[in-house]
């Protein structure tokens, strides 16, 4: 078993037995990591793999959206919806533009947010 196979076993494995909110976890950071690319990415002028970063970043969020519970997550849910909503937006301005300052304020709101998961 080669590495790279070994680090995709682990990965499937640590969803597969992923409790709910670690999944939500596990989106955040995903989403994060995504972001991290798309600056660095735009930083070095490279403008395919800024925009296929942020797609793969975009995607994670309306995964995200879709797993919201409206009708148990009440308030909460709505308010997750609206800043998710926000946050796409966002970065489909931030794949217009290919600025990495617009891709880092989504990238510190959604870290801000997966803090607060991890903390509940």
């Amino acid at each position: 078993m080669n590495y790279r196979n070994g680090s995709n076993i682990y990965k499937q494995n640590q969803i597969l037995n992923a409790t709910p909110k670690k999944l939500v976890v596990l989106l955040y950071e995903g989403a994060i990591k995504n972001l991290k690319l798309a600056e660095l990415s735009a930083e070095e002028k490279k403008i395919e793999a800024t925009g296929t970063a942020l797609i793969k970043a975009q995607n994670i969020i309306s995964e995200l959206m879709n797993t919201l519970d409206f009708e148990n997550g009440g308030e909460v849910a709505q308010n997750l919806s609206q800043l998710y909503d926000y946050l796409l937006t966002e970065l489909i301005k931030a794949n217009s533009s290919k600025q990495s300052e617009d891709i880092k304020r989504s990238r510190v709101m959604l870290e801000e947010l997966r803090d607060a998961w991890i903390e509940i």
